[in-house]
């Protein structure tokens, strides 16, 4: 498929930086529309999508202008080949609704969380009736305590039993879904080098899937890498080129050195875990609240687990231009525990393309890509999707 065709759509809310986006353009699906409320994520979208070639079908037909997924209208407001979008037209409805209501950084108010967009998920699915649906949180919402707020949703979709909060039960009809899959994705099997599991939520529509041409079965994707990658071996090239910037000059002895040391002791870590079955990937990354401070790379224990790989987690660094500007190299990269990371570097942590431009300030950046879904995880679960859509399609086309 070309960059001008679009065999397969999808409508992404809470869109973010464009994580998922990123993955489900490499499967193969084509955005008609990226809702997302943040104005730098937003601005974001639209630099990426102007700028690159591979995009040129979303640049023309993507539509950016919706911030607030509560106010978005999908049947009133997107167009499809010239007309507004229709009921049960759409391949793929996907979205990572917001985490805090399930993370166990929080305080995991669940659906009493005012921040919770489930619902309104659910509502779309109903407007939209998309061939499939592809939802992602973190962790926290397959915890026992959740397990009534995932049967509600899971009796929306397909039908079935669920307990309201006053222990009632309720019988839901549902949507005409099957849920083939909710489960955990860990990002450092899909090439990530970064400790990121993630739960997924895979429901496609049952008459995709079952029929009197044939049934067909959805396959949960597979690990893509036997061994993670370590974030020695992700870095190596950027941090490189940040010392090699003062070599030659006043600090080119300190600049060596540093990044020998950076270099030895990321190594080390990983060797060592390595031994025990494990790898020298990154803890998880946090984009952070808004109501705090500036950026950093997270809890304690995440920065004690970026202290052993050489990095000081202690906030966020500037890039390579910036440094020199201001003179930050103090502070950015000659630090006793290690250098800091820079958004870019964060950035290919999270398994972001190199060249991907993030809108905003240092803070703002990084937020972004702290809160992001790794591309290549999306990417893995909307093939998985994909397969399903190209073989109902074959199916349906070789017995009309």
């Amino acid at each position: 498929m070309t960059s001008t065709e679009a065999e397969f759509t999808s409508i992404e809310i809470c869109a973010g930086a464009g994580g998922q986006a990123i993955g489900l353009h490499a499967a193969g699906f084509r955005h008609l529309a990226l809702v997302e409320i943040d104005k730098h994520a937003a601005e974001t979208l639209r630099r990426n999508i102007d700028s690159r070639p591979d995009w040129a079908w979303e640049k023309q037909h993507c539509d950016l202008k919706h911030g607030d997924v509560n106010g978005f209208e999908p049947l009133r407001d997107v167009q499809r080949a010239g007309r507004l979008l229709k009921s049960k037209e759409l391949d793929l409805l996907a979205g990572g609704v917001p985490c805090p209501p399930f993370s166990h950084a929080g305080k995991q108010l669940g659906k009493s969380d005012e921040r919770d967009l489930f619902p309104r998920m659910l509502d779309l699915v109903a407007e939209l009736r998309p061939r499939a649906v592809m939802i992602e949180n973190v962790r926290g919402i397959l915890d026992p305590k959740f397990s009534d707020y995932r049967d509600f949703i899971k009796a929306r979709l397909q039908s079935g039993t669920y307990r309201e909060e006053d222990g009632s039960l309720v019988e839901d009809k549902g949507l005409g879904y099957v849920v083939c899959h909710w489960g955990l994705l860990e990002a450092s099997n899909f090439g990530v080098p970064q400790l990121r599991p993630r739960a997924i939520l895979v429901a496609i529509r049952e008459d995709v899937l079952k029929s009197a041409k044939g049934d067909l079965k959805y396959e949960w994707p597979t690990p893509t890498h036997e061994d993670a990658v370590s974030v020695v071996e992700a870095l190596e090239e950027s941090m490189r080129a940040r010392y090699e910037a003062y070599y030659d000059g006043p600090r080119d002895r300190d600049a060596r050195a540093a990044f020998e040391r950076w270099y030895a002791k990321a190594t080390e870590r990983h060797e060592e875990l390595k031994v025990k079955g494990s790898a020298g990937i990154a803890p998880t990354l946090v984009g952070g609240s808004k109501k705090h401070g500036g950026a950093d790379l997270g809890p304690s224990r995440a920065k004690a687990a970026w202290r052993q790989l050489g990095v000081s987690g202690l906030g966020v660094a500037n890039d390579i231009k910036r440094c020199k500007e201001k003179g930050s190299e103090e502070r950015d990269l000659f630090r006793p525990e290690g250098p800091m990371l820079t958004v870019e570097q964060a950035a290919i942590i999270q398994g972001f393309p190199k060249d991907w431009i993030f809108d905003g300030g240092k803070t703002a950046q990084y937020r972004q890509v702290g809160n992001a879904f790794p591309p290549p995880v999306a990417e893995a679960v909307g093939r998985s999707i994909m397969d399903v859509l190209k073989a109902a399609r074959e199916r349906d086309a070789q017995s009309s």
